[in-house]
Parts: C-alpha cells; sequence; structure tokens
C-alpha cells in the first residue's frame, strides 16, 4: 500500500511540475513558441513523458486555465457571505483586480489568450465555458440585489454585470499589459500603475453610489 501511495504521489508531482514550467513558458514565450520539447527540457524529462500526462499543449493550457479558476472562484465564493449586496459587488471588484495583481500568469491563461476556447471549442463535452459562466452568474445575482437597493437603472441585470466586468476586466488587461503604464507615465505622472489600477475602479464605485434611485 505504501508502494502504491509512493508512486501516485511521485506521478502528482510530475504533473504539477509540467503545468509549473508549461505556466511559465506560456507567459514568457507565449504559447505558439513554447513546444512540448522545451516544457520536458524545463523540468528534465523527456517529451514522452509529457504526452503520459497530457495530450497536448492545449490540454495543458486548458488545466492551467481551470486551475486558475479554482483559485479565483475560492476567492470569490467566500464573499457570498457579505449582507449587503453593494458592499459584496465592491469587494468583488477588488478581489477581482487583486487576483490579477498577484496572479498574472493565471489571469493571462484565464482572459486572454486565446487557446484555452480553442480547446474548448475542439471538445464536444466542454463547450460550456464553465469557470466564466460560474463568475458571471455570480456578478448577475450580485447586481440584481443591488438594483432592489436602487443601485443601476432597471436595465437587465446580465446587461449590467456584463457592463460592469468588462469595465474591470478592461483595467485589468491594460494593466497587464503594462498600457496601463503607459498612461500612467503620460498623464498621472505621479502615480504608479498599480495605484491607478485601484484610484479607477473606486472612481467607478462613486459613479455608481452617486446614481443611486432612491427606493
Amino acid at each position: 500500500m505504501k508502494e502504491v501511495k509512493t508512486k501516485v504521489k511521485h506521478k502528482e508531482d510530475i504533473k504539477l511540475s509540467i503545468l509549473n514550467a508549461a505556466k511559465t513558458l506560456f507567459t514568457e514565450k507565449g504559447f505558439e513558441a513554447t513546444s512540448i520539447r522545451n516544457i520536458a527540457s524545463e523540468i528534465g524529462y523527456s517529451p514522452t513523458t509529457i504526452y503520459l500526462y497530457y495530450k497536448d499543449k492545449n490540454d495543458i493550457i486548458y488545466t492551467l486555465h481551470q486551475e486558475g479558476f479554482d483559485i479565483l472562484r475560492n476567492k470569490l465564493t467566500v464573499l457570498a457571505f457579505v449582507e449587503n449586496p453593494f458592499e459584496r459587488l465592491k469587494a468583488l471588484g477588488k478581489a477581482y483586480l487583486k487576483f490579477a495583481k498577484e496572479h498574472r500568469d493565471y489571469y493571462e491563461l484565464m482572459f486572454i489568450q486565446k487557446e484555452p476556447m480553442n480547446f474548448l471549442d475542439q471538445d464536444p463535452n466542454k463547450e460550456i465555458w464553465e469557470g466564466g459562466r460560474q463568475i458571471f452568474s455570480f456578478i448577475v445575482g450580485t447586481i440584481s440585489e443591488c438594483q432592489n437597493m436602487g443601485y443601476f437603472n432597471e436595465d437587465s441585470p446580465n446587461d449590467i454585470a456584463l457592463h460592469s466586468w468588462g469595465f474591470v476586466h478592461g483595467l485589468c488587461s491594460l494593466y497587464l499589459t503594462t498600457r496601463l503604464e503607459k498612461v500612467a507615465c503620460e498623464n498621472f505622472s505621479t502615480e504608479p500603475a498599480e495605484v491607478l489600477l485601484d484610484s479607477a475602479f473606486n472612481a467607478y464605485i462613486r459613479f455608481v453610489e452617486q446614481a443611486k434611485r432612491d427606493i
């Protein structure tokens, strides 16, 4: 029994090594420029070993994509216990921004690189973008509760949720691709990009607060 457990742990360690190496290479070199051979060389194994655990590069990047969503989902779902929906929405946005800053490599795989979506399109058993759907559903529910308190207008909560998510994602994308840094240098000379990221979100929250309707 001990020998079996040791073998299982060894396999899991190899899979983890493959994923960690691939995550680094995909982020640094890009998906297309990274080969299975590159990943194998990074961890000191042969390419054949990689294929024992993953079908191809698309399989690897999709697995990483799912890992990232597991981390983000855990950070967001604990906020369901925040009773005030507007406070919950603010906390969701801040947690999302923090995730992008602390897990840049995962964020790019989850929301910027197209390969995980290509993998979904090619697999009839994985047509639904489950990770994205769960996050969007959580935002929609929170937006709907906020509307009941007078926040936002009476548009569809789906539309408002998509607008809100798109706004925060846009900030994250500008930050991660250093575009926000360039804007900061030219227009906010004393503000580092990371501070500008947070202040832009806070400005959005203030705008929503000022537009609150009386119920």
